[in-house]
């Protein structure tokens, strides 16, 4: 699960078209799971567009970026949220046309969610059931 928050208009046209199947590709890649349509279908993203003069600093307007990530307690290591985080940031700054100096504007929140509160389909789903999925 994949929420992006932007200012309205701080994507490029090109970015904001793509923008939300690249963090999709680039998630359930450092997850190591299966690139399949079972999985892909499971990768959800929303895109939250705040309106003008909705975000801010103390310092200055410039377009900010919230990242926020909800994957299964155990789908990542450590090393595999490094990737993620690292890679996650390129992309939307990609998306936005801006350049590694930029690099700051982009918060990427990871929240591990603990095994037994995830549902889908009115069913609890375990991080076993979905390591499983992916051996299939």
């Amino acid at each position: 699960m994949i929420q992006l928050t932007a200012p309205v208009g701080a994507l490029t046209p090109a970015g904001r078209d793509g923008i939300q199947q690249t963090l999709a590709a680039v998630l359930l890649r450092w997850e190591g799971a299966p690139d399949n349509a079972l999985f892909r279908s499971l990768a959800w993203t929303y895109l939250h567009e705040l309106p003008a003069g909705a975000q801010t600093t103390a310092e200055d307007d410039a377009p900010r970026f919230r990242v926020e990530i909800t994957v299964p307690v155990g789908a990542l290591s450590e090393r595999r949220k490094a990737g993620l985080v690292a890679e996650i940031t390129t992309a939307v700054l990609d998306a936005a046309g801006l350049t590694d100096a930029d690099a700051q504007r982009v918060w990427v929140l990871l929240h591990e969610q603990p095994d037994g509160t995830w549902a889908a389909g009115g069913k609890i789903v375990r991080y076993a059931d979905l390591v499983a999925l992916a051996a299939q």
